[in-house]
This record gives structure tokens, C-alpha cells and sequence, in this order.
């Protein structure tokens, strides 16, 4: 009876623990991170350290569902902006946020298209180069990816020219969908996004003076203190989260 009794004042006293090891981190990351994090989300959970369940979608849609009360611990953007939108208006943890990627902006066509190498200067019309067709990005209104391009374009001096020729998606992996599968002749992605196709070429990368830095900031959602999401975040700022990410083509830091 003796030792009934202790076995079950151990199992009490154990469970705590037990809860907080298998509790889950819900992550909502920019749609351009799709393949790294779920990588990175798995090898984490295969080393024991805990369950992730990602969200992907644009920074823009995720940052006003978390404003909006969605249950995320954790919030990885795809620029500054949307993570200041959340920080200015108290939904993250300020001392927890920190830049750990960055990327390139692409100009991309169909695999099979017959359009080669260009060279991004004022003098090439990428309008024209479009020919009927349409140039397919994120909404420059709201996707980082859109308004890094935007800026790039403005750069250019083509954006007024452009402008109607878009085809705005909703995220930069719908945009990259639609030159997938050959609804737009060229599409404006980030170099990470380019190279976990198989059905499209690039035919240009952007200089990096044309656009602001792109950035991919990392946060804890504000609320109470989850120490296994400020787990997973240390994790995807440690050297085998970044050798992940580098193999998929991000910058980091």
C-alpha cells in the first residue's frame, strides 16, 4: 500500500514536467519559409525537444490574425514592417525579437520559356518583356515580397509602367504558383522561393541597392511566458537551424 501511495505522489509530481515537454509550438511564419521551417520544426522534434505546428501564409495575413487573437507563440516575418505593425501595438515580446534570415528578390519565367538571361537596367522594359501577359508578385498593398518589388521597380523607373501589369498575389508562394504553372510569362519571388521549384528558370536577381533590405524577423507572441516556444526560437537562431536555412538559400545572420 506504502508503495502505491508513493508511486502515485511521484506520478503527480512528475506530470507538470511531462506537460511541458509535450506541449506544442504553434509557429506562423511568412510563406517564403515553408520549406526550411518545416525542415528545422522536424528536426527539432526528432531530437526530443518538442511537437511545432507551422502556419504559412503572407507576413501581412499572420500579423493580423495575431493581432486578431490567433493562438500563435511564435512569429517569423518576412520584413520589418509587419513585425513593428504587431510591436507598436503590443502583440509581441519585444525582448525576445531578433533578424535571423535574409533573401534575395528574382525575376523568374516558366522552365520552358524561351526567354533568357536579362539584365535589370532602366533601359529594359520588363513590361514589355511581359508581353501580354501579366508579372506575378506578392500585392505590393500588404506582401513583403510584392513591396520589396515595388521598390525595385520604382528604382527602375518602371512603375507606373508596370503597375497595371500585375498580377498581385496574396503571398509570394501564390505568386510563385502562378509562373509554375504558365499562367504569367515572369513572376517576382525571392531566390529562396525560385530555387525550391523544379518548373521555373531565373532569369535575373535584383541588386540589393534597388530595395530595402529583406529581413526575416523572429518574435514571441506577447502573453504568458511559453518556455518551449522560447525554446524553438533559440533552436532557429542556433548553427543547425541556420545550416538549414542556407542549404535552402537564405542568407543568415
Amino acid at each position: 500500500m506504502l508503495v502505491k501511495r508513493i508511486l502515485a505522489v511521484l506520478a503527480v509530481a512528475v506530470m507538470p514536467l511531462g506537460g511541458l515537454r509535450a506541449q506544442e509550438v504553434t509557429v506562423f511564419a511568412a510563406a517564403s519559409l515553408t520549406n526550411a521551417v518545416t525542415e528545422v520544426a522536424e528536426a527539432y522534434a526528432a531530437k526530443g525537444l518538442g511537437k511545432v505546428k507551422a502556419s504559412y501564409a503572407s507576413s501581412s495575413t499572420l500579423a493580423k490574425q495575431i493581432e486578431n487573437g490567433a493562438p500563435a507563440h511564435l512569429f517569423i516575418a518576412a520584413d520589418r514592417d509587419w513585425m513593428d505593425y504587431l510591436a507598436a501595438r503590443g502583440r509581441i515580446d519585444a525582448g525576445s525579437r531578433v533578424d535571423i534570415l535574409g533573401n534575395a528578390l528574382v525575376l523568374i519565367a516558366p522552365a520552358e520559356s524561351a526567354l533568357g538571361a536579362v539584365r535589370l537596367a532602366p533601359a529594359t522594359s520588363l513590361a514589355k518583356l511581359a508581353g501580354d501577359g501579366r508579372i506575378a508578385t506578392g500585392d505590393p498593398d500588404h506582401v513583403p515580397a510584392g513591396k520589396y518589388a515595388r521598390q525595385a521597380f520604382e528604382a527602375l523607373g518602371q512603375w507606373t509602367e508596370i503597375a497595371p501589369k500585375l498580377a498581385r498575389a496574396d503571398s509570394v508562394r501564390a505568386a510563385l504558383a502562378l509562373v509554375e504553372r504558365g499562367e504569367v510569362p515572369l513572376g517576382v519571388v525571392y531566390a529562396t522561393d525560385a530555387a525550391a521549384s523544379k518548373t521555373v528558370k531565373v532569369i535575373a536577381t535584383f541588386p540589393a541597392t534597388l530595395h530595402a533590405p529583406i529581413v526575416y524577423p523572429a518574435a514571441l507572441v506577447a502573453g504568458p511566458d511559453n518556455r518551449t516556444a522560447r525554446a524553438f526560437l533559440a533552436f532557429i537562431a542556433g548553427a543547425e537551424a541556420k545550416r538549414v536555412f542556407a542549404r535552402h538559400g537564405f542568407t543568415v545572420n
